[in-house]
């Protein structure tokens, strides 16, 4: 089934016709943007530019867009952007993002995503640094393909950039919005915008929301899972001494702690006997704890009226920690507690050219040091008595090291590791471009990058249920790497007479290597994965039509994806082993389309297409050759419609229904039949109401009406410990909320 679901897009011509038969349309939009029919501005290329301009595959959503769909989470992206997937097995609020078929097969929180995060040009490498970050939003950008030349950390798969709100000067405002929803979900957010003084401004803003959890317990006397309770704040003054120079400081903070998710085990007649699709029976009850901090100060510098200075330094402090039910029931079969504690530093400086001539520039330097500590536990059968003493002691943990089987008996001990690893990037890179003539813009970069890490400290012992100490198993060990690599893009931009553009470009992107942290048994596995690289080749247009009323972007490429990092999990013994797959091939394409038929009306929506297909492979002694890549599902398409019911002098009432759909997947590389997530749709609709004067607002909100139950991570754990591992998507929410502007 994996070969021939790869040859759905067998020619270029079935291609061609997918692109223009299928209804595809943008989310460009932006309610508050100065540019003509909604346009947004990005500055995906480090320069504010309208999105039209800018050859590159790009999905912006405004700021007002995500709010008023309730996209209040990072993983809510994946049902907005076409070809953009998210495996959510370390939780909400920390998605592993793929982008393009590009993903992290690894769950470790030591690990850094090929899809790049940035929170206002701050790259966001490590899960601890992630909190909440989804309010008072200026837009999103989600940018495809290898980011080698201008971004502050080098990627394989792609950048999603989400760009706060900044203060502005001469300006008092500000709103807040009170929300109620199911599973008694209460929500607060807000800002104010306040000026100090002719030459600075303050900006504050935040969210609170918590919720019942959704993942009903019926172990009696425990707490339901997956809740919600969480706060953000951030502050941001801007300050401009001069006319030439900005200053930008921002600082924010967030804290989550709810009820840890719930694994759904499989088979269900062994493992969730009498339960329904939505319910659990565990025994943990310990909160997820997230911490972040972070201060970042932007410095814009004008030297003159052609050249540009920017600097962007950060400071980021984060911890992570849950204790995870991982077999999904009652006993105590396998448990597994999760520390993160990570920080970092970062500085991008550049300079950029503006000469309105034929040539222009970027040349910039970067450097990131993230230092990270991790420790996590493998319990394994704490509830077995081995010895028969009718009690559960060390004693049962050296019975079980001694004599038992682990896919037997059991083996009644927990297996701790932990280490420091630290990681530097140092990087130089340049963008230029170069206007041949009226209709040609050649365009090119190159980044050179020198990244070293070392692990530290690797240690991994064998304690019995009271965590004394049974056997060392990994001796206190180190392991390091350093690597240089040289990425870059060149492309050729034509502008077509009637304003339109179509694009071509070959570009590289580099991953650095990874430490192992799932080592626990033997020395054996620890292990470095090589550096991974991917070369793109891609053509794309970007369209307007009808007076630009509509908008229709367009893409298609191939990639030559090269040592992709895969953890591997023996389903026999839970081992597990950092590897690299070889050699993949990932082609496909997007358009998305927006129609903007009247002032009543507007369409939106994107299409994916993707195949991908492993060259040369081998996992768990298993040859993956011909298989499909995880989280790379053939088809994703998502629409939806902007509908004014009435627009008068009370106020405008307005409908927005909208659906997601992606095609069957898989979340591992050997494609295990059972574990293949079938082909499903998610269905959401908001009904919002604005009073004449724009002060106040209300909206009624639904999302996954059909209350549509789908795996979001799947892993095989039958063989040896009698069940599939699984998490699933959000249920049916709803609820209604009041806002005010002043």
């Amino acid at each position: 089934m994996s070969r021939n679901t790869l040859h759905l897009l067998p020619s270029g011509l079935a291609l061609a016709i997918a692109l223009t038969s299928v209804p595809a349309f943008a989310q460009a939009t932006d309610e508050d943007s100065d540019l003509p029919n909604g346009e947004i501005v990005v500055t995906a290329a480090k320069r504010s530019e309208n999105l039209q301009d800018v050859p590159i595959s790009i999905s912006a959503i405004s700021g007002n867009a995500l709010a008023a769909s309730r996209a209040n989470s990072d993983d809510d992206l994946v049902t907005k952007v076409a070809n953009l997937q998210l495996t959510s097995i370390v939780g909400d609020n920390t998605p592993i993002f793929a982008l393009r078929g590009v993903s992290m097969s690894d769950y470790s929180l030591n690990q850094s995503s090929p899809v790049a995060t940035y929170y206002d040009e701050v790259y966001k490498g490590n899960f601890a640094f992630l909190g909440v970050a989804m309010y008072d939003l200026e837009r999103v950008e989600v940018l495809r393909g290898p980011q080698g030349t201008l971004y502050g950390k080098n990627t394989t798969g792609g950048a999603v950039n989400i760009i706060s709100r900044t203060a502005k000067l001469g300006e008092t405002t500000g709103y807040v919005n009170l929300g109620y929803g199911n599973y008694n979900r209460m929500e607060a957010s807000g800002a104010v915008n306040a000026p100090l003084g002719d030459n600075a401004a303050i900006r504050l803003a935040g969210t609170f929301a918590r919720a019942d959890g959704w993942f009903r317990n019926v172990v009696p006397g425990m707490p339901d899972l997956a809740s919600t309770r969480e706060y953000g704040v951030r502050g941001s003054i801007q300050f401009e001494p001069s006319d030439t120079v900005r200053f930008t400081l921002r600082a924010s903070t967030s804290y989550q702690n709810p009820r840890n998710y719930g694994i759904y085990a499989q088979p269900e007649d062994i493992n969730r006997p009498g339960l329904s699709k939505f319910e659990i029976a565990s025994d943990i009850a310990q909160r997820r704890r997230a911490r972040t901090y972070s201060v970042a100060l932007t410095t814009n510098i004008d030297v003159s009226d052609t050249l540009g200075i920017t600097s962007v330094t950060s400071w980021d402090k984060g911890k992570l920690s849950f204790y995870e039910d991982t077999d999904g029931t009652a006993s105590q079969l396998l448990e597994i507690p999760y520390y993160d504690r990570a920080s970092q530093f970062a500085q991008d400086l550049r300079l950029t050219s503006d000469t309105g001539g034929p040539f222009d520039f970027i040349l910039g330097a970067y450097f990131n040091r993230e230092k990270v500590f991790n420790r996590t536990t493998f319990e394994i059968g704490k509830d077995i008595d081995l010895t028969g003493d009718n009690m559960v002691t060390v004693d049962d943990c050296v019975e079980g090291l001694t004599n038992a089987d682990p896919t037997d008996d059991g083996i009644a001990c927990l297996f701790r590791n932990s280490f420091t690893q630290v990681k530097k990037s140092y990087a130089i890179y340049t963008d230029v471009k170069y206007e041949l003539n009226s209709a040609i813009t050649l365009r090119g970069g190159l980044r050179y990058t020198h990244d070293t890490g070392k692990q530290s400290d690797f240690r991994a012992d064998a304690l019995g249920v009271d965590e004394s100490l049974v056997a060392t198993l990994i001796p206190t060990s180190s392991l390091s790497y350093k690597t240089d690599n040289l990425s870059g893009k060149i492309g050729l931009d034509y502008n077509l007479a009637d304003g339109n553009m179509i694009y071509a470009s070959v570009s590289r992107g580099f991953r650095a290597p990874s430490f192992n942290a799932q080592a626990f048994f033997d020395p054996s596995e620890l292990s470095v994965a090589k550096a991974e690289k991917v070369t793109s080749y891609e053509v794309g247009a970007k369209t307007q039509f009808a007076g630009r009323s509509v908008t229709l972007n367009m893409a298609a490429f191939y990639y030559d994806y090269r040592n992709q990092q895969f953890i591997n999990v023996d389903p026999s013994t839970a081992a597990q082993t950092l590897l690299n797959i070889p050699k993949s091939r990932i082609y496909g394409a997007e358009a998305e389309l927006t129609v903007r038929a009247n002032d009543m009306i507007s369409l939106h929506s994107g299409v994916g297409l993707l195949s991908s297909k492993i060259i040369d492979g081998t996992v768990s002694g298993t040859v993956v050759d011909g298989n499909r890549l995880s989280n790379a599902p053939s088809l994703t398409f998502n629409a939806s419609l902007d509908l004014t019911v009435m627009d008068n002098d009370t106020g405008k009432l307005s409908l927005h229904p909208e659906m997601a759909y992606q095609s069957s997947q898989y979340f591992e590389v050997i494609n295990v039949p059972r574990l293949q997530q079938s082909g499903y749709a998610i269905l959401g609709a908001h009904l919002d109401f604005e009073t004449a004067d724009g002060r106040w607002t209300a909206s009624i909100w639904g999302k996954n009406l059909t209350n549509k139950l789908y795996f979001t991570s799947r892993v095989d754990l039958l063989a040896g410990f009698g069940f599939d591992y699984n998490h699933i998507g959000t249920p049916r929410t709803y609820g209604a909320s009041v806002g005010m502007k002043f």
